[in-house]
């Protein structure tokens, strides 16, 4: 294993150490693995929290800030963060309207947030209203979801979210906001690697250098089947055809078509998926409205790239192109 880390015990709050000192218009609570907008809570305002295991980055911390999160908690490599954590990043953003928290559906992502929202309201009867993100439709259940796992629709629901939050629409709006942009959009990916846990050492999964795995989990869960090695208009159309088989996308005001990386694939091959991407939707009649490539949801060293495609109409767009500051997503402003 060569990273550059100290020691994999400390690395989650090594990161955040020097995150915070790279973006001083956060503030991060170190003591419960916090990230919050630094110039937050704002009265009136709804709250937005998400979070997840760490080795996804920039998901959720590099999302925190203006147009986008009020705060993420950061558990560890690839675990759940628990609730105490989720509990401090609740409290920490209310500004009297309530807080939706975003959560991946991943079992113990929604059981701990689950928790710690029983437990806030418990304690001081903010209202906090939960959203499940399940767009992955590689498989029904894997190791670690009981239905479809949260992958690539996160990014973009907490960016036309966040938008209708800081325009200070109530909480119901912004929750039924979220759960339609879940409805409409759908994710595959596919692994060349896999990835290498700091505390394990070791790659999670062997993936002979000659095959690939299509449907692979952010994670390292295995997906529907591995293959041989194909070049990257057969991956593209690997990817895209179970999408479009899924759920209709032609119509409306197009689609928001995002390429992510999962962490060691240069832009270069992105961009080439993109541009196969972008054929078969062409091919398929379905318009795209904008784009986002790049490695926005990661899973550590892994090589490899998910397609997510989100119908779109007027207001998801306008949603979309709003302003929005933070470490990873930067427009507008």
């Amino acid at each position: 294993m060569k990273k550059l880390i100290n020691d994999p015990a400390d690395v989650v709050a090594d990161a955040l150490r020097g995150m915070a000192l790279a973006h001083p218009e956060l503030r991060v609570d170190h003591e419960n693995r916090v990230v919050f907008r630094g110039d937050g809570p704002r009265q009136g305002k709804v709250g937005l929290v998400s979070g997840g295991g760490s080795g996804h980055e920039p998901m959720h911390g590099g999302f925190v800030g203006r147009g986008m999160l009020d705060a993420a908690c950061a558990g560890e490599v690839f675990t759940s963060p628990v609730p105490d954590q989720v509990v401090a990043a609740t409290q920490g953003v209310d500004g009297g309207a309530g807080v939706l928290h975003i959560v991946k559906n991943y079992t113990g992502d929604v059981m701990n947030f689950e928790m710690a929202a029983e437990l806030v309201a418990a304690e001081s009867g903010t209202e906090v209203v939960t959203v499940v993100v399940d767009d992955d439709v590689a498989v029904t259940d894997s190791l670690y979801t009981a239905g479809r796992r949260g992958v690539g629709t996160t990014v973009l629901l907490e960016k036309i979210v966040g938008a209708a939050a800081e325009e200070g629409r109530p909480l119901a709006e912004v929750a039924d906001l979220a759960r339609r942009v879940d409805d409409a959009g759908r994710s595959m990916g596919t692994a060349l690697t896999s990835c290498t846990v700091p505390a394990a050492g070791k790659p999670t999964f062997d993936l002979p250098e000659d095959q690939m795995e299509i449907g692979i989990g952010i994670h390292g869960e295995p997906g529907r089947r591995r293959v041989p090695l194909a070049p990257a208009r057969e991956v593209a159309e690997m990817l895209v055809e179970p999408i479009l088989s899924d759920l209709s996308f032609t119509g409306g005001e197009g689609v928001i078509c995002f390429v992510n990386g999962l962490g060691a694939t240069p832009l270069l091959e992105l961009y080439v998926v993109y541009a196969e991407v972008a054929a078969l939707l062409d091919k398929a009649g379905v318009a795209i409205a904008r784009s986002l490539v790049g490695p926005y949801m990661t899973s550590l060293d892994m090589a490899g790239a998910t397609v997510t495609l989100l119908r779109a109409d007027d207001d998801l767009l306008r949603l979309w192109d709003a302003p929005v500051v933070t470490p990873g997503l930067r427009w507008g402003a």
